[in-house]
């Protein structure tokens, strides 16, 4: 599903991506790690278009998408989720579901006037699809509570939630698991694995929990100093030596607790 081929990204004199190339493949979990400063966020910021790269190309479904703007991709189904949330911290976790579809009728004018029937039509739809998502993510005790009120667990399921309001092909996950307890963490994997299975949900994840990542994903990609130094399974990638010296330290991590 997504191609990355020869990425590179330079700010300054700092290489924080170094000729990156991996693959994500339609319908899995795929599990991107390595240490602080690896140039793991830098990658998903230019995959989500949030910064341009300085060489390289990306493909999505065998379509160049290198450059293009976040809401370009967003149409696209390429969605992605932040280390520290970012929620409408003012609306209800309704609204905020509410807020997430694009190109609602409502925000033209012509249709307001010339259309209305159409305008609550779509607006009846959206609402059933965030009382569907609410439940999905069993937030039905907070769904009309401000977002700023949820801790810090809830806020991450609220953005997950936001990625279920479209079609979404494929969804960046930017360590879902910090800060997040670890009943609510359970919960999440839960969810992921649930969507992953059922809806056919395509992931990929950064994440420094490696018990997380060893249960939700089949497939891990380490980075180091901007590059890819490795990739296979969990455990291949835990019995890896440069892996094992580079990220996990010098005494491997049989137990794959969080390193």
């Amino acid at each position: 599903m997504l191609f990355l081929k020869n990425i590179y990204k330079k700010f300054g004199g700092l290489l924080a991506v170094n000729g990156t190339s991996f693959t994500v493949e339609k319908g899995t979990i795929k599990g991107l790690i390595g240490p602080n400063g690896a140039g793991k966020t830098t990658l998903f910021n230019i995959i989500a278009g949030m910064i341009a790269p300085s060489s390289g190309q990306i493909f999505l479904d065998g379509e160049n998408i290198t450059n293009l703007k976040p809401y370009e991709l967003f149409n696209k189904g390429l969605l992605r989720t932040f280390q520290i949330s970012q929620e409408f911290s003012t609306l209800t976790v309704r609204d905020n579901l509410l807020m997430v579809p694009s190109n609602q009728p409502g925000e033209n004018l012509y249709y307001s006037w010339f259309s209305p029937f159409k305008v609550k039509q779509f607006e009846k739809e959206i609402q059933k699809k965030a009382d569907e998502v609410i439940q999905f993510l069993e937030l039905e005790n907070v769904s009309s509570e401000l977002a700023k009120n949820l801790s810090g667990g809830q806020k991450k399921l609220l953005e997950l939630g936001r990625t279920m309001m479209v079609d979404a092909k494929i969804v960046f996950l930017d360590e879902v698991g910090a800060g997040v307890n670890r009943t609510l963490l359970n919960k999440i994997g839960d969810l992921i694995l649930k969507l992953n299975r059922d809806k056919g949900y395509t992931f990929c994840m950064i994440e420094h929990d490696m018990e997380f990542i060893s249960r939700l994903c089949k497939s891990v990609t380490v980075m180091a100093e901007g590059s890819v130094l490795a990739e296979g399974s969990v455990n291949e990638i835990k019995n890896n030596d440069e892996v094992i010296e580079a990220y996990l330290g010098k005494q491997n991590n049989k137990n794959g607790k969080k390193v």
